[in-house]
């Protein structure tokens, strides 16, 4: 009993400093591990989030010029990609709709075009343009975090149904000025500051008569609805109402950063799309001797209306009389649009000097010599209105040669001028 009771307890004090040791072995382990527990956690909790906009990248999407009239001055849009999401969204601001056909052209008259931003996926966007053989330049922009969440942010601010309508003006609130004006914003007016100065020799009508010269109508039709103030000569700023200008002029860019250094704007250029148009023309055409030597053959019609072959021909002087009739007439409706958009928004067509060539007055020779068919002697009130549409039109081009007049419209007293000396002649 005694030897069992001995063997116990020797294993009784066997056992003691056995789990001693596993007690002071494992308060050792929670002892090292604890604070390596602790700090994993810290560590997990001190893992910093990225800065907001670190996770985006910003492009500016560029389209070249396309079939349609208002295509032919190109297109762009600001290009926002979140990494983190895979969201790749194209700001628009060039979106219009033919809506209603009475109020679109009412709008329209008004110089009140409503256009609108909106976002749309990118893939869709480029996708559409290569249908359209159109392409497409994209310039990865070296913006901050800062920056570039305070781009995105601007622009879905911008889409919210409230604030995504404007009123459209095509030389200073376009889609190009208002992706301009929010890359100037958010670099706080370094963009105005490297390009509001600076002069380019251009001008508003330089440049439409360079984007129209494909289409004849459209070109002539512009010109003779531009104003004054289409020629005065533009900075640099100006000039990026053209999506293709500023594509071209940020390329170069450099932007003074926080660090002290200058640092370029385009971080690196691709072409997303390739078109297989001509590129588009560097300057306008010259037509004044086409305009010139139209005006002095139908000048020279016109006044073949007092020879003897003439008027002893009744199928030539039926001829060249219609045809005076629908001449003058033609400029009697440009000059009454002319004089309407003087009551218009269209504040680039204000005060335009063609209305020394084309005015309501010669509508009425169109009406007089239409009459004279019937009635002989409305020739004579014919006669008086065409020799006064032709010494305004005189007075026109003194006006033009002096120092006060301030726009470009001498291909059109070069067409004009010479067929109202005709006509007014012709008809003595």
């Amino acid at each position: 009993m005694v030897g069992v009771l001995m063997g116990y307890r020797q294993i009784e004090s066997m056992k003691t400093p056995y789990t001693t040791l596993h007690i002071i072995a494992l308060l050792s382990a929670i002892s090292v591990t604890a604070p390596v527990s602790i700090s994993a956690q810290d560590s997990e909790t001190d893992i910093i989030d990225p800065a907001p906009g670190e996770s985006l990248k910003v492009w500016l999407l560029t389209a070249g010029p396309g079939d349609a009239v208002w295509e032919r001055y190109g297109h762009n849009a600001l290009r926002v990609l979140d990494t983190s999401t895979g969201r790749d969204i194209s700001y628009n601001w060039g979106i219009f709709s033919f809506g209603e056909p009475v109020q679109f052209i009412v709008r329209f008259l008004q110089g009140r075009m409503v256009y609108m931003m909106a976002p749309f996926d990118t893939e869709a966007m480029l996708a559409a343009y290569e249908k359209d053989n159109r392409e497409v330049v994209l310039q990865e922009l070296d913006l901050t975090p800062s920056e570039k969440i305070t781009l995105q942010n601007f622009a879905e601010n911008n889409a919210l149904p409230e604030n995504r309508d404007y009123y459209y003006q095509y030389f200073r609130d376009n889609c190009s000025t208002r992706v301009r004006d929010a890359l100037d914003m958010v670099l706080k007016g370094e963009l105005n500051k490297a390009f509001g100065k600076t002069p380019t020799g251009t001008s508003y009508r330089w440049h439409t008569k360079r984007l129209t010269q494909a289409n004849p109508l459209v070109y002539t039709g512009m010109d003779a609805l531009l104003g004054p103030a289409t020629d005065r000569e533009l900075t640099i700023w100006d000039e990026l109402f053209l999506p293709l200008s500023l594509r071209d002029q940020v390329r170069d860019l450099r932007i003074p950063r926080a660090d002290g250094t200058a640092k370029y704007l385009v971080l690196a250029e691709e072409r997303a799309v390739v078109s297989t148009r001509p590129e588009e023309p560097t300057a306008p055409p010259n037509w004044l001797l086409r305009f010139l030597s139209a005006g002095i053959i139908f000048g020279a019609i016109f006044s073949s209306l007092r020879s003897n072959f003439v008027q002893k021909s009744a199928v030539l002087n039926f001829l060249i009389t219609g045809a005076a009739t629908v001449w003058s007439g033609l400029l009697g409706v440009l000059g009454l649009i002319i004089v309407a958009l003087l009551f218009t928004d269209h504040t680039f067509s204000a005060w335009n000097e063609n209305l020394f060539l084309a005015n309501p007055i010669t509508f009425g020779i169109s009406i007089s010599l239409f009459s004279s068919s019937l009635n002989p002697s409305w020739k004579n009130r014919a006669r008086k209105l065409s020799a006064t549409c032709a010494t305004i039109a005189v007075i026109g081009f003194i006006w033009q040669t002096g120092p006060i007049s301030g726009h470009e419209n001498g291909m059109f007293f070069a067409f004009l001028l010479p067929a109202h000396l005709g006509l007014a002649w012709g008809l003595r």
